[in-house]
């Protein structure tokens, strides 16, 4: 399963590691599920888990964190955003998501913001999971 996380999930991971954000980190470690991320995202992704506040909530050393990011990082296949498709959404922050999971055939958008992504998904065939009913589907 080809997966798009929103930042909060990978921030969520960091900051919980018995989660089902970071249960579907480990899926991907063990090549159960694909991770896709497109420039703007894994910026993001490296932007958000640096912040002090997160960085001090998941009880890390900045070190740490970066290690986390590159872990995550390392496991995602990067996208090419050949089709730009702005504006579809109501939070233009969750643009870069949907573009990532359009442009890399993703199945799923996976968030807990699910409320954001509207329909827009739905039309490029793309379900939108929150990381508790990702990790059911792919057990």
């Amino acid at each position: 399963m080809r997966l798009v996380l929103d930042t909060s999930v990978v921030v969520a991971a960091m900051r919980s590691p018995t989660g089902a954000s970071a249960a579907l980190l480990m899926r991907a470690r063990q090549d159960k599920v694909t991770l896709l991320a497109n420039v703007a995202l894994a910026l993001e992704y490296d932007a958000t888990c640096r912040r002090a506040e997160h960085v001090v909530a998941a009880g890390l050393t900045a070190n740490e964190a970066e290690i986390f990011v590159d872990a995550v990082l390392a496991m995602v296949r990067p996208v090419e955003s050949h089709f730009v498709w702005r504006p579809r959404l109501r939070d233009p922050a969750d643009e870069m998501v949907l573009e990532a999971a359009v442009n890399g055939r993703a199945a799923a958008i996976v968030t807990f913001n699910q409320r954001d992504f509207g329909l827009a998904p739905l039309e490029f065939g793309i379900e939108v999971l929150t990381p508790a009913t990702a990790l059911r589907r792919i057990q």
